[in-house]
């Protein structure tokens, strides 16, 4: 107790003669020295698939990437001697520079985030990557992040950010935790098959780029004879299964490392926080005033194995692409626990089934894009080949009308069933999609702009698209394909007042049925 003590008071005294003035983690050098595995890892490599003598090509690689690696090095330790921090009475205070000194300042009261961020090297030295997000950070500007601090001091400052903020310490219950039952949700997705071949080609460049032929090493160039030499009823479906089974396992492996030790919950009454990851840690905190709304998102395969992930419709959280990254409050679970982590965020339940339909032209219109886009294309290709070449393209263009066209249909069908809105009480719901089915609550009082757009397709078939404009998530949140009619009145009931002026009364009375509609919302 007494050691420290003294040792609180030494770093106080510290701080006190050098004007508050802290320094970056020494040990951030060491993070500078991951770089040596890429030299270290191509030499190997190569060596490996050339039989220890790699070609000229090769060298000039491993020649270019150690001195990418002394650079980024040196610019490491530049970088770490010449940054200093501090926190004041009333703001967080960042020294860069070695030539142009720079001072970044940012109020503590418009701080409304800190994360924690570590990848494997990092967490390995006990180091955290810090970034303080503050009101107006859209496009990043107002972002500061300190690379790299001690764990303990990471958690001490951003306690001390946050507190400083105006948060309320408070013992709110946990929303979420890790759940080992939720990796069976991991390969409903479509990056099963996609992440397979993605990898594959990245190792290809990567192998291309250090001089190594991929097809001429050994295992590679017999796999690829055999494969051609085999009957292709048997081979094919086996490398599909090899791609499927491959994408399986890559899915889960990856949705472990994100999302283990995940924890949802409310670290004090005005910040929510979620933590994840195993080798790579992210910890996020949203601030309750920040908070917009939660987006119940359903894609196609994970919406046929009865899940769903959850996001937060918050501001604050950076560019629309780290939003993107930071938002996530629940993986994908099951759509009971995802509706159940949506109430907790919300503080409240809100009913997202039920909600009003779209007119029958909203069907019309996907079902002739799906037949435009998907059917029409490849059938008129084919047959312009079967024209020129082989009358057998003309029997596939017909084979893939016949197959193609029921499964467009269905698809338009469910997308137009997904589409659906209705004011809830605090709340404004908006659901759309087929693929990406996605179910957007709102509170109403967030909403600051309406915009309606149509086009002549869409005003000959008497729908409109009302975006519902946000200062948060995706900026703005589109109602597809709803009645003309009934626009501009149901946007203002759900938030009285921004397009009244805008309303012409006058249709109300030629159109008394959608009157009546407009007053049972």
């Amino acid at each position: 107790m007494t050691g420290r003590h003294t040792d609180r008071d030494r770093g106080r005294d510290t701080a006190r003669d050098g004007d508050g003035w802290r320094s970056l983690d020494p040990r951030t050098l060491l993070v500078h020295c991951a770089w040596l595995a890429a030299p270290l890892g191509s030499l190997a490599l190569t060596a490996l698939a050339t039989g220890g003598e790699p070609d000229p090509r090769g060298w000039l690689t491993l020649g270019v990437i150690g001195v990418v690696f002394a650079v980024i090095t040196t610019a490491g330790f530049v970088t770490w001697s010449r940054t200093r921090y501090r926190v004041t009475d009333d703001s967080l205070e960042v020294r860069t520079g070695l030539f142009t000194r720079r001072l970044r300042s940012v109020p503590l009261h418009r701080v409304r985030n800190v994360d924690l961020t570590a990848n494997p090297v990092q967490r390995v030295l006990g180091l955290t990557v810090l970034r303080a997000g503050t009101a107006g950070s859209a496009g990043g500007r107002s972002e500061l992040s300190l690379d790299a601090l001690s764990r303990p001091e990471a958690v001490r400052l951003r306690a001390e950010l946050l507190a400083r903020a105006g948060a309320v310490s408070a013992q709110d219950p946990v929303l979420a935790t890790a759940d080992l039952r939720r990796l069976r949700y991991a390969p409903l997705t479509f990056w099963v098959f996609g992440g397979v071949f993605a990898a594959s080609g990245a190792v290809w460049r990567v192998l291309d780029g250090i001089g190594v032929k991929p097809w001429r090493i050994g295992f590679v160039r017999r796999w690829f004879e055999e494969f051609g030499h085999s009957a292709l009823w048997l081979t094919v479906p086996a490398a599909l299964l090899a791609v499927v089974a491959t994408g399986v396992i890559g899915s889960v492996l990856l949705y472990a490392e994100n999302w283990g030790r995940y924890r949802l919950e409310w670290t004090d009454r005005e910040t929510l926080g979620v933590r994840h990851g195993l080798l790579t840690t992210r910890s996020v905190s949203i601030e309750r005033a920040r908070l917009r709304g939660v987006a119940l998102r359903e894609p196609l395969l994970l919406r046929a194995g009865g899940g769903a992930s959850v996001r937060a419709v918050a501001g604050g959280l950076g560019n629309r692409e780290e939003n993107r990254k930071r938002s996530a409050v629940l993986p994908p679970a099951s759509r009971a626990e995802a509706l159940r982590v949506c109430a907790g965020v919300l503080g409240e339940e809100v009913e997202t089934d039920g909600l009003r339909p779209h007119p029958r032209a909203a069907l019309r219109r996907r079902v002739v894009r799906a037949l435009t886009w998907s059917v029409l294309p490849p059938t008129v290709a084919l047959a312009v080949l079967g024209c020129l070449l082989t009358p057998v393209l003309l029997y596939c263009a017909v084979a893939y009308a016949l197959l193609a066209a029921p499964v467009a249909c269905a698809l338009a069908r469910d997308a137009y069933r997904a589409l659906g809105h209705a004011v809830r009480g605090r709340h404004l719901v908006v659901r759309s999609g087929t693929f990406g089915r996605e179910t957007v609550t709102l509170r109403r009082d967030a909403v600051l702009a309406w915009t309606f757009s149509d086009t002549p397709f869409s005003r000959r078939s008497g729908v409109v698209t009302v975006t519902a404009g946000v200062a948060a998530g995706e900026d703005g949140y589109r109602i597809r394909d709803m009645s003309a009619m009934e626009a501009a009145g149901f946007a203002d009931t759900a938030t009285p007042g921004i397009v009244t002026e805008f309303l012409d009364r006058s249709s109300f009375a030629e159109h008394p049925r959608n009157a009546r509609d407009e007053a049972r919302i």
